[in-house]
């Protein structure tokens, strides 16, 4: 790879592929694996990834919302796309793009069995997803022979899979918590295949349920973060390889003197001599303000260098009074030789909301 000559994000598809095939390594060989992509695949590169991904063999696909799968369909991903999230006004998009949608209360089952019968839908796949805890979205437990009600002898929709979501499947301290989801989970997909007369795809895990509660596997596997590199623990960490490698340049070094400030309202003052950089990238390209006033750092040939003042929006100015540098030079923010979760945890965030806000303006170069 050349030298950046501008702010960048590298996307490495082996990377991608590697930790693909680790976590694939840790299923039973009949389990299927459902890649997440949504969020542009987790800011990096949506269409690259699925494209990626649908080489290697993954078995389906899902997205947040139904404009998401539109874009990978435009970009020619024919596997199955399940929709975690879409809303109403958005079903007859859904339908002519043979997506599948995530029914998740009552009034959506309802109106998504409308659209389907006046589009004369026959077994149209529909996913179920069920609240065991998160208390985010789904069905409840006791819902099960409302839906079956509502479906009724009509063949306009065919559940495909039934589906639900840890709480906190990184956090060993609850791992009770999380043991009585997967028992709540089993006895709903009992009580689902009892009134159809079979059993849907049944899928519980994400990344770290992966990891940690490999016996709750059932048909389907969900990952997201995890193919990106990060599995919520250093340990898994460890074993997977960073998708993404953010970088920029030296706009500008300034020798700064004793008592002078850097920055709006004046955030940084001087206790010395230093030398400070800028670089090109700020919060409008997703490092966000609480990056700044020495929360974070940079890295520039191998040396940290402290991010300084308040983050400006298209701008970050940084300490380099130790570091031998000159303006053009190569900025590492994250990537192999600092992660993104270590940059983000200085920051009191996590690696999921750095990767996810890197902005549309920053330019992607996919790594084969």
């Amino acid at each position: 790879m050349d030298k950046v000559g501008e702010t960048t994000l590298e996307i490495s598809l082996s990377a991608l592929s590697y930790n693909y095939r680790y976590l694939k390594s840790t299923l039973s060989t009949e389990t299927k694996f459902l890649a997440v992509v949504k969020a542009f695949a987790y800011g990096s590169d949506m269409v690259a990834v699925a494209t990626k991904l649908e080489a290697l063999g993954v078995d389906y696909f899902a997205v947040a919302y139904v404009k998401e799968g539109i874009l990978l369909r435009k970009a020619g991903i024919t596997s199955p796309i399940l929709v975690l999230h879409p809303q109403e006004t958005n079903f007859e998009q859904l339908i002519a793009s043979c997506l599948e949608p995530s029914l998740y209360s009552p009034r959506i089952l309802k109106s998504f069995l409308a659209t389907a019968k006046a589009h004369k839908q026959t077994n149209y796949p529909i996913h179920l997803k069920f609240n065991t805890g998160l208390n985010r979205l789904g069905f409840w437990e006791n819902d099960v022979a409302h839906i079956v009600k509502t479906l009724g002898t009509e063949k306009a929709l065919r559940i495909t899979s039934v589906f639900s979501h840890l709480a906190a499947s990184e956090d060993v301290q609850e791992k009770a918590f999380s043991l009585g989801q997967i028992k709540t989970f089993t006895a709903i997909c009992e009580s689902l295949k009892s009134a159809l007369g079979y059993m849907p795809i049944r899928h519980m895990l994400n990344t770290s349920g992966i990891i940690n509660y490999p016996q709750a596997q059932f048909d389907m596997v969900r990952s997201g973060i995890g193919l990106y590199g990060f599995g919520n623990d250093k340990e898994i960490d460890s074993k997977l390889r960073p998708v993404a490698t953010l970088k920029t340049i030296i706009s500008q070094l300034h020798k700064i003197e004793p008592g002078e400030t850097v920055g709006y309202n004046r955030a940084y003052a001087a206790n010395g001599y230093r030398t400070t950089a800028t670089l090109p990238i700020g919060h409008a390209d997703g490092i966000g303000r609480q990056y700044g006033n020495g929360k974070t750092k940079v890295v520039i040939h191998g040396q940290p260098a402290p991010i300084i003042g308040n983050v400006c929006m298209d701008m970050i100015m940084v300490d380099v009074t130790h570091i031998p540098c000159k303006e053009g030079d190569e900025v590492l923010v994250f990537g192999a030789g600092q992660s993104a979760e270590t940059f983000a945890d200085n920051g009191n965030s996590i690696s999921y909301e750095l990767l996810t806000a890197i902005s549309q303006r920053v330019k992607r170069v996919i790594l084969e």
